[in-house]
């Protein structure tokens, strides 16, 4: 076996196509995690919170391939230039159901489930030869992709419901968190004609991307790569910060329920401590730092690794830089790589690792 993939979520399907498409046969890859369908854990937030489209643009599909991304897909399905006229000006967000769809068509045209193999994996060790992955291997290249280490759910409200767990709105409806999750929970209550307080204790900034475009740049990685770790800490720390998109399908439903004494704004619960049957739903995002990730916590403990604050230091490539050498990769993708990527957490970040790790494991193919 040539390679492993540990996790079975999104980013381990990016990475999956990446190295199909790299000439890796199926049975040369074995990607261990707890979900056949890579898309489930996404799909049941998304779906959770009533997402329809993507904040991600045109680039951020999981084919291998930059060209042809969602938006040429859907004008030729269309019949229409629209499409790619947004994509241009970076407009264009593909619906929840055109991604889904194109994940599924990756998943069967790469072979995924010829390399998917059910595992809860909790130890990676560095060995000669590569890696063992719960004493399996050794697998000269193994690649993380355990996704977020679990929801956050904050210890003032221990009867709240998880935004991106399913729910349905009471008539009153308190929302904890100021993010994308949260902006999409307070219309989705509006709509279903519940009054909301938004709890919050500071404003949201608006941004189209949850992390500003330079971020995406060749010329923005490399001033980030080059900054302190102080500082480059202090950069992730300001990018976690909640954000939604600006605009008017945003404010404008804001702006009505307001003038109706239907949406309002509270630093703290105390605004609807007169309520009876408040529900609450936390859309406080997920928890932070590679200590919540048991595995990835394990990872360092046992090897010593260099951390900053709550991340693993990572090579610009995304690897471990004291467990990869010329003939052995350890690569970490999703949002356990933002030291080398601070988008690591979208489709684009994924990416950004699994073309890293392709390169290494198809030098010494």
């Amino acid at each position: 076996m040539r390679c492993a993939i540990v996790g079975s979520g999104l980013a381990a399907l990016a990475t999956y196509a990446t190295l199909r498409h790299g000439g890796l046969r199926p049975e040369e890859i074995v990607v261990l995690g707890t979900h056949e369908d890579p898309t489930e854990v996404w799909r049941t937030r998304a779906a959770s919170i009533r997402q329809t489209r993507m904040r991600s643009e045109s680039e951020g599909h999981l084919a291998a391939a930059s060209f042809p991304g969602l938006a040429v897909r859907e004008a030729l399905r269309r019949g229409s230039p629209a499409p790619l006229l947004r994509t241009a000006v970076n407009r264009y967000h593909p619906s929840v159901r055109e991604f889904l769809a194109h994940a599924e068509s990756v998943r069967r045209h790469t072979g995924w489930d010829r390399s998917f193999r059910p595992a809860r994996v909790e130890r990676v060790r560095a060995v000669d030869g590569g890696f063992t992955v719960d004493g399996e291997g050794p697998f000269p290249h193994v690649l993380l992709a355990t996704g977020h280490p679990g929801l956050a759910r904050p210890d003032d409200y221990p009867g709240a419901v998880h935004a991106y767990e399913p729910h349905e709105y009471a008539s009153k409806v308190a929302v904890v968190g100021a993010g994308m999750a949260a902006a999409t929970e307070w219309l989705n209550a509006l709509d279903a004609g519940a009054e909301v307080v938004s709890i919050r204790r500071r404003e949201p900034l608006r941004r189209p991307l949850n992390v500003p475009r330079r971020f995406f740049s060749k010329r923005g990685l490399a001033r980030f790569h080059a900054s302190t770790p102080e500082l480059r800490a202090a950069t992730l720390r300001e990018l976690s910060n909640a954000s939604y998109p600006p605009g008017a399908t945003w404010d404008e439903p804001l702006r009505r329920a307001e003038a109706e004494g239907r949406f309002r704004v509270e630093s703290s619960p105390n605004g609807t401590a007169s309520w009876n049957g408040v529900q609450v739903i936390a859309a406080t995002g997920f928890r932070r730092g590679f200590r919540n990730d048991p595995l990835l916590a394990d990872l360092v403990d046992a090897h010593e690794l260099t951390t900053h604050d709550r991340w693993i230091v990572l090579d610009p490539d995304s690897t471990v830089p004291v467990l990869t050498d010329a003939a052995r990769t350890l690569s970490v993708a999703g949002v356990a790589a933002q030291w080398a990527f601070p988008a690591a957490d979208t489709i684009a970040g994924a990416k950004y690792a699994a073309r890293a790790f392709k390169r290494r494991v198809c030098r010494t193919h």
